[in-house]
Protein backbone atom coordinates (compact mmCIF):
# COMPACT_ATOMS: atom_id res chain seq x y z
CA UNK A 1 0.00 0.00 0.00
CA UNK A 2 2.74 2.48 1.02
CA UNK A 3 4.30 1.35 -2.65
CA UNK A 4 0.79 2.55 -4.41
CA UNK A 5 1.01 5.47 -1.98
CA UNK A 6 4.22 6.68 -3.47
CA UNK A 7 3.64 6.10 -7.02
CA UNK A 8 0.09 8.47 -6.71
CA UNK A 9 1.77 10.92 -4.80
CA UNK A 10 4.51 11.34 -7.72
CA UNK A 11 1.99 10.90 -10.36
CA UNK A 12 0.41 13.75 -8.89
CA UNK A 13 3.41 16.13 -8.57
CA UNK A 14 4.43 15.06 -12.80
CA UNK A 15 0.61 16.13 -13.52
CA UNK A 16 1.24 19.62 -11.67
CA UNK A 17 4.66 19.94 -13.19
CA UNK A 18 3.21 18.60 -16.45
CA UNK A 19 -0.03 21.77 -16.10
CA UNK A 20 2.78 24.31 -15.00
CA UNK A 21 4.67 23.55 -18.20
CA UNK A 22 1.67 23.53 -20.50
CA UNK A 23 0.60 26.90 -19.15
CA UNK A 24 4.19 28.27 -19.65
CA UNK A 25 4.51 26.74 -22.85
CA UNK A 26 1.25 28.47 -24.04
CA UNK A 27 2.49 31.55 -22.95
CA UNK A 28 5.72 31.86 -24.46
CA UNK A 29 3.52 30.78 -27.67
CA UNK A 30 1.04 33.55 -27.01
CA UNK A 31 4.08 36.25 -26.67
CA UNK A 32 5.65 34.98 -29.76
CA UNK A 33 1.78 35.51 -31.37
CA UNK A 34 1.46 38.59 -30.46
CA UNK A 35 4.99 39.58 -31.48
CA UNK A 36 4.48 38.34 -34.72
CA UNK A 37 1.42 40.33 -35.46
CA UNK A 38 2.69 43.25 -34.83
CA UNK A 39 5.50 42.67 -37.20
CA UNK A 40 3.15 41.43 -39.77
CA UNK A 41 1.35 44.69 -39.13
CA UNK A 42 4.68 46.92 -38.89
CA UNK A 43 5.76 45.13 -42.71
CA UNK A 44 1.91 45.70 -44.21
CA UNK A 45 2.60 49.70 -43.06
CA UNK A 46 5.57 49.79 -45.03
CA UNK A 47 4.24 48.41 -47.72
CA UNK A 48 1.55 50.55 -47.97
CA UNK A 49 4.11 53.05 -47.76
CA UNK A 50 5.53 51.86 -51.31
CA UNK A 51 1.87 52.31 -52.71
CA UNK A 52 1.98 54.61 -55.68
CA UNK A 53 -1.21 55.88 -55.19
CA UNK A 54 0.07 56.92 -51.54
CA UNK A 55 3.07 58.27 -52.21
CA UNK A 56 1.58 60.57 -55.28
CA UNK A 57 -0.63 62.17 -52.94
CA UNK A 58 1.86 62.33 -49.66
CA UNK A 59 4.17 64.43 -52.48
CA UNK A 60 0.82 66.43 -53.00
CA UNK A 61 -0.01 66.95 -49.48
CA UNK A 62 3.32 67.72 -48.25
CA UNK A 63 3.64 70.44 -51.09
CA UNK A 64 0.68 72.11 -49.08
CA UNK A 65 1.10 75.70 -47.35
CA UNK A 66 0.00 74.76 -43.61
CA UNK A 67 -3.88 75.35 -42.63
CA UNK A 68 -5.69 75.64 -46.37
CA UNK A 69 -8.69 75.95 -46.01
CA UNK A 70 -11.07 73.30 -47.33
CA UNK A 71 -12.25 76.03 -49.79
CA UNK A 72 -8.95 76.33 -51.16
CA UNK A 73 -8.57 72.44 -51.47
CA UNK A 74 -11.52 71.90 -53.31
CA UNK A 75 -11.21 74.67 -55.71
CA UNK A 76 -7.94 73.34 -56.68
CA UNK A 77 -7.89 69.80 -58.70
CA UNK A 78 -10.13 66.96 -57.76
CA UNK A 79 -7.01 65.05 -57.15
CA UNK A 80 -6.04 67.58 -54.51
CA UNK A 81 -8.94 66.43 -52.34
CA UNK A 82 -8.75 62.78 -53.16
CA UNK A 83 -4.72 63.07 -51.84
CA UNK A 84 -6.38 65.06 -48.51
CA UNK A 85 -8.81 62.11 -48.12
CA UNK A 86 -6.29 59.18 -48.97
CA UNK A 87 -3.57 60.66 -46.15
CA UNK A 88 -6.35 61.02 -43.80
CA UNK A 89 -7.92 58.03 -44.27
CA UNK A 90 -4.52 56.13 -43.86
CA UNK A 91 -3.66 58.29 -40.91
CA UNK A 92 -6.63 57.45 -39.57
CA UNK A 93 -5.99 53.71 -39.75
CA UNK A 94 -2.35 54.14 -38.67
CA UNK A 95 -3.52 55.85 -35.48
CA UNK A 96 -5.93 53.06 -34.43
CA UNK A 97 -3.40 50.40 -35.22
CA UNK A 98 -1.37 52.32 -32.55
CA UNK A 99 -3.59 53.12 -30.10
CA UNK A 100 -4.76 49.40 -29.66
CA UNK A 101 -1.07 48.46 -29.85
CA UNK A 102 -1.04 46.65 -32.97
CA UNK A 103 1.60 48.16 -34.27
CA UNK A 104 4.15 49.92 -31.78
CA UNK A 105 4.28 53.46 -30.89
CA UNK A 106 8.45 53.52 -31.64
CA UNK A 107 7.66 51.60 -35.16
CA UNK A 108 5.33 54.40 -35.91
CA UNK A 109 7.10 56.75 -34.69
CA UNK A 110 10.25 55.38 -36.99
CA UNK A 111 8.70 55.03 -39.68
CA UNK A 112 6.89 58.28 -40.01
CA UNK A 113 8.18 60.37 -36.98
CA UNK A 114 7.10 64.45 -37.37
CA UNK A 115 5.56 63.59 -40.80
CA UNK A 116 2.57 62.98 -39.74
CA UNK A 117 2.91 66.10 -37.70
CA UNK A 118 3.40 68.44 -40.38
CA UNK A 119 0.62 66.20 -42.64
CA UNK A 120 -2.02 67.07 -40.13
CA UNK A 121 -0.44 70.31 -39.90
CA UNK A 122 -1.72 71.21 -43.77
CA UNK A 123 -5.07 69.41 -43.27
CA UNK A 124 -6.20 70.69 -40.13
CA UNK A 125 -8.77 73.29 -41.12
CA UNK A 126 -9.83 70.65 -44.39
CA UNK A 127 -10.87 68.19 -41.77
CA UNK A 128 -12.21 70.69 -39.12
CA UNK A 129 -14.67 72.39 -42.03
CA UNK A 130 -15.28 68.44 -43.19
CA UNK A 131 -16.12 67.58 -39.30
CA UNK A 132 -18.49 70.36 -39.37
CA UNK A 133 -20.20 69.80 -42.76
CA UNK A 134 -21.03 65.89 -41.68
CA UNK A 135 -21.79 67.02 -37.98
CA UNK A 136 -19.15 64.82 -36.81
CA UNK A 137 -16.62 65.89 -34.78
CA UNK A 138 -15.04 62.28 -34.68
CA UNK A 139 -14.30 62.36 -38.56
CA UNK A 140 -9.94 61.67 -39.03
CA UNK A 141 -10.54 61.87 -34.82
CA UNK A 142 -7.27 58.86 -35.24
CA UNK A 143 -5.50 61.01 -37.81
CA UNK A 144 -6.02 63.97 -35.42
CA UNK A 145 -4.61 61.51 -32.28
CA UNK A 146 -1.84 59.94 -33.96
CA UNK A 147 -0.11 63.68 -34.92
CA UNK A 148 -0.81 65.32 -31.42
CA UNK A 149 1.15 62.13 -29.49
CA UNK A 150 3.98 61.83 -31.93
CA UNK A 151 4.56 65.99 -31.44
CA UNK A 152 4.14 64.97 -27.82
CA UNK A 153 6.49 61.95 -27.56
CA UNK A 154 9.17 62.87 -30.46
CA UNK A 155 11.94 65.08 -28.90
CA UNK A 156 13.34 67.09 -31.51
CA UNK A 157 16.80 67.33 -29.95
CA UNK A 158 16.83 63.91 -30.91
CA UNK A 159 19.32 63.30 -33.60
CA UNK A 160 18.23 61.59 -36.35
CA UNK A 161 18.96 57.80 -37.31
CA UNK A 162 21.76 58.51 -39.57
CA UNK A 163 23.39 60.39 -36.82
CA UNK A 164 22.31 58.77 -33.65
CA UNK A 165 23.19 55.72 -35.07
CA UNK A 166 26.06 55.46 -37.03
CA UNK A 167 27.64 53.27 -34.79
CA UNK A 168 25.27 50.37 -34.92
CA UNK A 169 26.51 46.83 -36.29
CA UNK A 170 24.94 44.10 -36.70
CA UNK A 171 24.14 41.57 -33.82
CA UNK A 172 26.39 38.90 -35.16
CA UNK A 173 28.90 41.17 -36.42
CA UNK A 174 29.35 42.47 -32.80
CA UNK A 175 30.37 39.12 -31.67
CA UNK A 176 33.10 38.78 -33.64
CA UNK A 177 35.26 41.44 -32.41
Amino acid sequence: MDTLSNIANIAEIVGVIIVVGGLYFGLLQLRNFRQQRRELAAIELFRFFGNPYFTDAYKTVLSLPDNMSAEDIRDNEVELEEAAMLISATMENIGVMTYQRIVPFTIVNHLMGITAVILWRKLENWVLELRSELDSPATFEWFQWLAERLEEYTDVKEHPAYVAHRKWVPSHLRRRA
